[in-house]
């Protein structure tokens, strides 16, 4: 009984620090580049694209799918960052806590 009473007592720990690290992510800014930095977009921690900045050079009436593809591009790239970062900081959260492996946090 006294083993339950302390996971209980460790799973409310880690919902708090969960709940705190969420807002963190939610805070987070990532940015992706494409194209030699020809186009940049700007991802929020939730992965809401926030910003895109193209180069002039690229407003060519025949690059329009070029343009579309670095775009594409470039918002992978920042969302993979926030994806790592996630990562990176829940594993950071759980460590020392015994938790399956492939086990999905947030719960």
């Amino acid at each position: 009984m006294r083993d339950i009473m302390g996971m209980m007592k460790q799973a409310k720990e880690m919902q708090a620090k969960m709940a705190a690290m969420q807002e963190e992510i939610s805070a987070l800014e990532a940015e992706g580049q494409a194209g030699g930095g020809l186009v940049t977009v700007k991802l929020s921690g939730k992965g809401a694209l926030t910003a895109v900045t193209i180069d002039p050079s690229l407003f060519k009436e025949d690059d329009i799918e070029v343009i579309e593809d670095l775009i594409i591009a470039a918002h992978n790239e920042a969302k993979s960052k926030v994806e790592a970062i996630m990562a990176e900081k829940t594993q950071a959260l759980t460590a020392g806590l015994p938790i399956p492996p492939g086990f999905k946090l947030p719960f």
